[in-house]
């Protein structure tokens, strides 16, 4: 979920390290237009879900692994918050509600049901299909504010010139963070032993690079608990 082109080569470094660890991994793929049918699929080996359809569409139908760890300040271990952001210099009065809401799309927990957990849905909406384009679309003036998960935006800041012209006006309550899943048929044990290992060999700087410092576990219930958000009106 976090393969931006900065990530890749530790990326890369972390699969081969779960490769040599777990004998019948296969290589990285890329996902298709369709996660939710690439994650409901019986060949699925590993990938990264947002929770929101993991309690929406995908429970009962894949395993979980675990969760990682992402170091989120003020968040318990294995959890994570949004940040709301909005121009520098042109900040909206959350309590009006009065203003455009940009937002990657309506099966995300950081994105769309987040700013809902704390009041904010805007007088309209503006889908951009991703928390970058929903980032860039503020710098645009095409939104007003936007949702974005606090480790998407870490890596902006980092990355991303153009984050200096934005700044933080909220944050939301922790939730559960983006969890690793499996198909039914697999054994998410062995998945889980495999992907640890090969999160503490890969050493300090790719941990770093990815913002992954090892794994908890998290059980489906602690995900289910969150309701489901209303649907996008615009």
């Amino acid at each position: 979920m976090y393969d931006v082109s900065e990530n890749y080569a530790a990326h890369q470094r972390l699969w081969q390290a779960v490769c040599d660890l777990v004998a019948e991994a296969p290589p990285l793929t890329n996902p298709s237009n369709d996660l939710i049918s690439d994650w409901l699929s019986p060949d699925l080996f590993f990938s990264q879900t947002c929770s929101l359809p993991f309690r929406k569409k995908l429970r009962g139908f894949v395993n979980l692994i675990a969760t990682p760890d992402n170091k989120i300040s003020n968040c318990p271990r294995g959890y994570y918050h949004s940040v709301v952001l909005a121009r520098k210099g042109s900040t909206p009065d959350l309590k009006k509600n009065d203003y455009i809401l940009a937002y990657n799309e309506p099966l995300s927990q950081s994105g769309w049901a987040a700013p809902q957990s704390i009041g904010i849905t805007g007088k309209s909406q503006l889908q951009t299909g991703s928390h970058a384009a929903s980032a860039r679309s503020l710098v645009q003036g095409l939104a007003d504010i936007t949702s974005i998960d606090a480790l998407t935006w870490r890596f902006l800041c980092r990355d991303w010139d153009k984050a200096t012209q934005l700044q933080v006006l909220a944050t939301t309550p922790p939730t559960p963070t983006l969890p690793y899943i499996t198909a039914l048929s697999r054994d998410a044990k062995t998945l889980t032993r495999g992907l640890g290992q090969a999160i503490l060999s890969i050493g300090a700087t790719d941990r770093e690079t990815l913002q992954i410092f090892g794994l908890v576990d998290i059980p489906e219930q602690d995900y289910m608990q969150y309701p489901l958000p209303i649907e996008p009106y615009s």
